[in-house]
């Protein structure tokens, strides 16, 4: 009997040029690509993978920097360096028939580290009269200054009372705009004063043009202060003479969460934050009878506090600056000095007065890679919170310049 062979299916051939096949041949070039792509970016991630507590490098373009808008800041400050111009009053000179020249003058050493809390204002005369924006011809001038230094009258035994300060100055506006006229023609707006004691507030409290026009470039700028006037004011950062610093110490070496040193007598919202974090082994809190030296806690600390004394200013704020200490302002209505130009946020930690009591929460949420960038954005930012004996670009005396700038058409 024959057996009979089961035959094998019969195997359909592709044609070479069917869809079918075309087909096939594309999804395999597909699969090929994708496999080798995946391996291209596995390899990829193995070489550039981080530990996962190594901070990422500083990325500006990423996070923003420190300035609202750099690139517009620049060239309105280009045109400031070329166009503008300041006429001083000539009692700056001084003049030896007036018993208060003392009150005008320049002083012969405005860097003397007595001065403290008034070397802004100080400093800032001696720079303007160092500078090219000065004009002798007030036809020509933007601006024009009125140069009495509050802080001399306060150390005047003629005139140290505040009344006394604010009944010298009125008689000063009445008399430059009876005998020169140049204060009639805008009423006051195109003049400016600097002070930075806090009798300053009340400098022009008699005098309603020199109150409500003139342009007051003060420390003490605060919303709350009836004299003051963010549209029209300037905030002058208050600046202590401090040796310049370099080298800034790293975060590596800042050992203390928080570092604050400051009087409290005179401050409800320092003696609650005493009362809270006193004890606190993570912050070093205390008077000024103080184991840690005040400008060691600034290089030793990461956070450093701003808090309201009896003005919403101190020297705190450019302090931390100057060490490379992120600022923690804990001060409400403080108009801070350049917001307009700089973005606080960017290197700075602000907390209402209400929030003391979250203080070390807010700065635990930091994250490392966060507060390297605020570190990183106080050394672009120094320059601006720093006096040179002869004024520099971008330095306090041209910050406080280009603040004017912005204001020199305001009575138009």
């Amino acid at each position: 009997m024959a057996v009979l062979r089961q035959q094998p299916p019969s195997r359909r051939r592709l044609h070479p040029a069917s869809p079918l096949c075309i087909l096939f041949v594309l999804l395999s070039l597909l699969l090929s690509i994708l496999s080798i792509t995946s391996t291209i970016k596995s390899s990829t991630k193995i070489i550039t993978t981080k530990p996962y507590n190594q901070p990422r490098p500083l990325n500006v373009d990423e996070i923003g920097n420190p300035y609202h808008n750099f690139g517009l800041f620049e060239t309105d400050y280009e045109q400031m360096l070329n166009n503008l111009k300041i006429f001083v009053y000539p009692d700056i000179y001084g003049n030896s028939s007036s018993p208060f020249s003392n009150i005008f003058v320049p002083i012969p050493n405005p860097t003397n580290p007595k001065l403290g809390n008034y070397y802004s204002e100080h400093a800032f005369k001696s720079s303007l009269m160092r500078s090219s924006f000065v004009t002798m011809d007030p036809d020509r001038a933007d601006l024009f200054f009125m140069p009495f230094s509050v802080n001399a009258m306060r150390n005047d035994r003629r005139l140290h009372s505040e009344s006394s300060i604010s009944d010298f100055v009125a008689r000063y506006a009445g008399k430059i705009g009876s005998e020169l006229g140049f204060w009639n023609k805008s009423g006051g707006a195109d003049h400016f004063f600097v002070c930075c004691h806090s009798v300053g507030r009340e400098a022009a409290s008699k005098n309603w043009e020199l109150r409500n026009n003139a342009i007051q470039v003060t420390c003490s700028s605060s919303y709350f202060q009836r004299f003051f006037l963010p549209h029209k004011d300037v905030a002058l950062p208050q600046i202590w003479p401090r040796p310049e610093e370099t080298l800034l110490n790293p975060p590596v070496a800042r050992e203390k969460l928080v570092f604050f040193s400051g009087r409290v007598q005179n401050s409800r919202v320092r003696q609650d934050l005493l009362a809270m974090w006193e004890n606190d082994g993570d912050m070093y809190i205390n008077t000024l009878n103080q184991s840690l030296p005040y400008l060691e806690g600034f290089k030793r600390s990461r956070f450093c506090l701003h808090v309201k004394g009896y003005e919403v200013n101190t020297a705190r704020v450019c302090d931390a600056i100057h060490y490379g200490c992120v600022p923690v302002i804990i001060s409400n209505y403080y108009e801070l000095p350049f917001a307009n130009v700089l973005d606080w946020s960017k290197f700075a930690v602000i907390i209402r007065q209400e929030d003391i009591s979250l203080l070390k929460k807010i700065l635990l949420s930091i994250s490392d890679n966060n507060y390297l960038e605020m570190y990183n954005n106080l050394n672009i930012i120094r320059k601006h919170f720093r006096w040179n004996e002869k004024p520099q670009r971008y330095d306090s005396f041209h910050m406080i310049i280009y603040q004017l700038w912005l204001r020199r058409n305001s009575h138009y």
